[in-house]
């Protein structure tokens, strides 16, 4: 997969948020091997909480900031169709809320980095067709494909829970 990354204010400069997005799209698709074509595009922006918020009540009609933000282009039918090869193709993007990454990781004692590690994988993967908002049992699954990609990078679960094995 290809990513089209942006990160603006308030982001602090002093970040690798470009390779942090590039780690946490590596281990994705090493969860969700659907991911893995080269040929699919995600944009990343890394923004402020009055953008995502714009963003949210213009397309989810939920007048608040949230941390992250995945808009799909590819139905999950056709990613899974999707021939390796041929054009580039779009499959959708995702916006981070500075502000609210940055508060969540505080209440969690974690680094807002593996922080937002975990938004980009949640990210990447609801672009990918999973939701955790349709039952107990897609929450689960979901959950533990991004408890299992975090743990490739070396952070803990953000769930707090221990996975089988």
């Amino acid at each position: 997969m290809q990513l089209e990354i942006d990160v603006e204010d308030p982001w602090p400069s002093a970040g690798d948020w470009e390779l942090l997005a590039q780690r946490a799209a590596l281990v994705a698709s090493q969860v969700a091997p659907e991911l893995a074509q080269e040929r699919l595009i995600t944009s990343v922006l890394f923004t402020s909480d009055a953008d995502v918020h714009a963003l949210n009540a213009e397309w989810r009609g939920k007048d608040k900031p949230t941390n992250v933000l995945s808009f799909p282009m590819l139905e999950r039918s056709e990613l899974l169709d999707l021939a390796p090869e041929g054009p580039p193709e779009m499959l959708g993007d995702i916006a981070l809320a500075h502000e609210t990454c940055a508060r969540e990781a505080a209440e969690k004692g974690v680094p807002v980095d593996h922080h937002a590690a975990h938004l980009i994988v949640h990210g990447l993967l609801h672009l990918a067709g999973y939701d955790h908002e349709i039952s107990e049992a897609d929450a689960d699954a979901m959950e533990a494909l991004e408890i299992k990609a975090l743990a490739v990078l070396g952070l803990a679960d953000p769930y707090g829970r221990e996975l089988e094995q």
